[in-house]
């Protein structure tokens, strides 16, 4: 979808999930900032990267007109109290109470 958006707007995009859609990654190392390759087929779709301390990890993938550190860099800055970074924690709770 991120990738989607962004060549139909023309932004930047970058994917966040809070839950795996494909591919398959190596145990972790703790810590905030640890990453490791999510694969899928033998090609690097993405990264599974911890956020925080003792909780799961996210799954980031490029969108758009953004490289993979820049990705993994911009949700670690966006990341601020909470697992999600802002701009989905913000995101998300806009479509929860608008199906409402």
């Amino acid at each position: 979808m991120a990738c989607h958006l962004g060549v139909i707007t023309g932004v930047p995009t970058i994917g966040v999930a809070k839950t795996r859609l494909l591919g398959n990654y190596p145990e972790l190392p703790e810590g905030r900032g640890a990453w490791v390759p999510l694969m899928d087929r033998g090609e690097v779709v993405g990264v599974a990267l911890l956020t925080k301390a003792r909780v799961k990890a996210l799954f980031v993938s490029v969108g758009h007109r953004v490289s993979l550190p820049s990705a993994i860099r911009f949700v670690l800055d966006c990341t601020i109290r909470y697992r999600l970074p802002e701009t989905t924690r913000i995101a998300d709770r806009l479509a929860r109470h608008a199906s409402c």
